[in-house]
């Protein structure tokens, strides 16, 4: 299992809809958010924003400021743990990012949060990478 939720504080898919069809290096850098908006990586078990994504939170925050559309912030986990389990870490995940981004001046009436846990992985084989790849919040502009 990813494990506890003890240290922790969407809806559709861009491009062709198909992750088979993109590259693996287009999933490492968009995963399945709007264009112009990037993904947000997680530490295992973990929904707490890494540093190291402090500034894809700004830019995708500033990019927000300049539209009016509603953002839906995505929940992903790896296949680690049971189903439920994943659905609540990603729903940790994607409240926080929420959080984080009414913090930086988004509106919060515009951020919807949907937790899809490990249900909707870009990255299929049971690897380190792929599993660190599936670890994440995309932002998909409704």
């Amino acid at each position: 299992i990813e494990g506890t939720l003890d240290d922790t504080t969407s809806t559709s898919d861009s491009g062709s809809g198909i992750p088979g069809e993109q590259s693996d290096e287009y999933k490492q850098m968009h995963g399945r958010s709007t264009t112009g908006l990037s993904p947000v990586y997680f530490d295992f078990d973990q929904a707490i924003i890494r540093p190291d994504m402090a500034d894809r939170m700004i830019q995708n925050a500033e990019y927000l400021k300049q539209v009016s559309n509603t953002v839906i912030v995505e929940g992903n986990c790896d296949d680690s743990g049971t189903k439920e389990y994943n659905l609540a870490l990603g729903e940790k995940r994607a409240i926080n990012i929420r959080e984080y981004l009414i913090n930086l001046g988004v509106e919060a009436t515009r951020i919807r949060t949907v937790s899809y846990g490990e249900d909707r992985p870009l990255f299929y084989e049971q690897t380190d990478f792929a599993r660190s790849q599936n670890r994440r919040a995309d932002f998909v502009v409704d």
